[in-house]
Formats: structure tokens, sequence, C-alpha cells
């Protein structure tokens, strides 16, 4: 008897990796893409999340604000509030998309997880190949005298990221 072995699509990186949000200035995942990604309904996700909540301490997950949810569907990341069903979505942190693992079982689930890990992962990479340069730049300029001011500015200026003219999601000290 020849077993028929299911095939698992994996999801490719780059799709991950839109779908990782700085929300209270932590990189998260959403409950609803999550349970996209991992092919099942949200209320599902957020049921086996409910039934293990002792797995999920506050740095892993935490549900977003009336507000946070309001900024997030007036930018077109999540669908109107109508389609949430009434409920704030939450928002996994690295360690709570690893949590996940231990709670949904199955051969896809693991396969995206890992998929996500290695989002996670590439990402940081990104951010420290990024500070690593400004780095860079900065020893250069110590070094180097005046005459070159102009070219470490216009090279600065590349890599800062651009001014966001939308309101910042989550708690702002000072407004």
């Amino acid at each position: 008897m020849s077993m028929a072995l299911e095939a698992v699509e994996i999801t490719p990186g780059e799709l991950i990796d839109r779908r990782i949000y700085v929300i209270r200035d932590q990189r998260v995942m959403l409950d609803r893409d999550l349970a996209g990604l991992y092919g099942v309904k949200a209320i599902a996700l957020r049921q086996q999340v409910k039934r293990n909540r002792d797995r999920f301490p506050e740095d892993f997950l935490f549900q977003l604000t009336a507000e946070e949810t309001g900024l997030l569907v007036s930018q077109n990341v999540i669908a109107g509030g109508r389609r949430l069903g009434g409920s704030r979505p939450y928002a996994f942190t690295e360690q709570g998309v690893a949590m996940l693992s231990s709670v949904l079982t199955s051969k896809r689930a693991l396969q995206v997880n890992i998929a996500i890990m290695r989002a996670f992962v590439r990402m940081r990479g990104m951010w420290l190949d990024h500070q690593d340069l400004l780095r860079k730049i900065q020893d250069m300029e110590f070094r180097y005298d005046d005459q070159f001011q102009e070219i470490f500015d216009a090279i600065r200026d590349l890599t800062e990221p651009p001014a966001s003219p939308r309101r910042p999601i989550g708690f702002v000290p000072g407004s």
C-alpha cells in the first residue's frame, strides 16, 4: 500500500514580509493574517489562543485598542471594521508566532511557522545591516574634514526613512 504525501504549499517570504507591521514599537503579525497563512479561520485561531492563554504572555500577544484598529482600517491595512465581526485584532510578536506552533499542530502550520521565523530573522538582519552602514558613515565623517560634509549629508539623507504623513499607531508619549 502506498501512502500519498499531502502537498503543502510554502508561502513566499515576500508575502509574509508584507504582513509584518510595527505596532507599539514592536514587529508583529495580526491574527487574521496568520489565520490566512495557516489556512484556518481567524476565529478558530483566536479560540486556540484563548484555550492556551497561559502560553501567550503580554510580550507575546496583545489585543489592539479601538484607536489602533481604526488607524489600521483607515490605512487599509485591514478591511473595514464590519469584516472584523466586532472583534479587535490580536497582534503576535515574534515570540508569540513561535508559540503558535505549540497550539497549531498541522503540517501546514509547522511549515508556515518556519517561513515566518525566517522572515523575522531576515528583517532583523536588514536592520542590523542598516545600522552597520550608518556606523561606518559616522566613522568616515569623524576621520575626514569638512570638505566631504555635503557628500555625507547626501548619503545620510538617502539612508533615513522617508517622513510618513500617517499618525503613529499605539501610545505616543507626550501627545
